[in-house]
């Protein structure tokens, strides 16, 4: 995606780390938010009433609320660079981020700081980004029905769609999800909740909680997030509009999503100037996020006592 760069921070021993987009010139941004764990900064940026018409980057993290903190080293990376929003002799960066939970994964004081968001933004790269176990994906989990002990890797994903006339929508997901995921073109499992601790076959969280099935211990919040970006050109409501039916990717890979201990969250960001028609825009972006959340979980690396999907095989 011309304009887009990505970069990773990865703590390998305490398992957590961010994700941060940065934007070659501001783009125009909006969000949508499922479920009732949401955690996100900057969402007063993206209301088409705010004064300040674009943003300079997006940021996706772990360590629950305390990863948000990652955002004071992107913003402070993009003030050294003069990247921000002109307020009288100074700039102010704007850049909204999400966060999941991965306390329960590694070490629980280890969380995303603004020393991590800044080194993130050091590595930025507009090659194809690292996948798997990396950035906000290090510590996220998905299949939690029964707890981790039962449960399998999540990770970070990306995928693009084509539309017309030029357009592309990327999408790049971390996946955190208390449900299963599919394969989104077969709806074949892939990794979710298992049928005992050191188990390789898959069991159906939907199914299940249909059945009567109810979560084992604590309910902490598992969340999937994600930033879709497209070269079309958007307004704020338009991009708000791209992330809403971005969503619909979420349906199809994840199994089942939305539920209340999951907060999830896509930002959309538009880098483009080429008209297209909206709602296109948005189905191609379901079709990449479903994409990115199945390569996600196929990328993940194993820990010892949670496998990844390479394992299963």
């Amino acid at each position: 995606m011309p304009g887009i760069r990505v970069g990773h921070a990865t703590d390998p021993v305490g398992l957590t780390g961010c994700t941060v987009v940065l934007l070659d010139r501001p783009g125009i941004g909006g969000m949508a938010l499922r479920g009732w764990a949401n955690a996100v900064h900057g969402l007063e940026f993206l209301d088409s009433r705010h004064v300040v018409p674009t943003v300079d980057g997006a940021l996706l993290a772990g360590g629950s609320a305390y990863g948000l903190e990652a955002v004071w080293g992107v913003m402070r990376h993009l003030e050294e660079r003069g990247v921000g929003f002109r307020a009288g002799p100074t700039v102010v960066p704007h850049v909204p981020g999400a966060i999941l939970f991965d306390l329960n994964v590694g070490d629980m004081r280890a969380r995303p700081t603004r020393e991590m968001g800044y080194a993130a933004c050091a590595v930025v790269s507009g090659a194809a980004p690292e996948e798997g176990s990396v950035g906000a994906g290090t510590g996220a989990t998905v299949g939690k029905l029964y707890g981790l002990g039962r449960a399998m890797r999540g990770g970070i994903g990306g995928a693009s769609a084509h539309v017309s006339d030029g357009v592309v929508v990327g999408a790049l997901v971390a996946v955190n999800a208390v449900g299963d995921v599919r394969d989104p073109e077969s709806g074949e499992l892939i990794a979710g909740a298992r049928d005992v601790a050191d188990g390789n076959r898959l069991l159906d969280t939907a199914r299940a909680m249909r059945a009567g099935a109810r979560a084992l211990g604590f309910r902490a919040p598992h969340t999937t997030i994600g930033i879709i970006a497209t070269n079309a050109s958007l307004t704020k409501a338009q991009a708000a509009m791209v992330a809403e039916l971005g969503m619909v990717g979420f349906a199809r890979a994840l199994s089942p999503p939305h539920l209340g201990t999951d907060g999830d969250t896509l930002i959309a960001l538009s880098v483009g100037d080429k008209p297209a028609d909206v709602p296109g825009v948005g189905l191609a972006a379901a079709e990449a996020v479903g994409h990115a959340i199945a390569r996600a979980v196929r990328a993940a690396t194993s820990l010892p006592s949670i496998p990844a999907v390479r394992d299963l095989r």
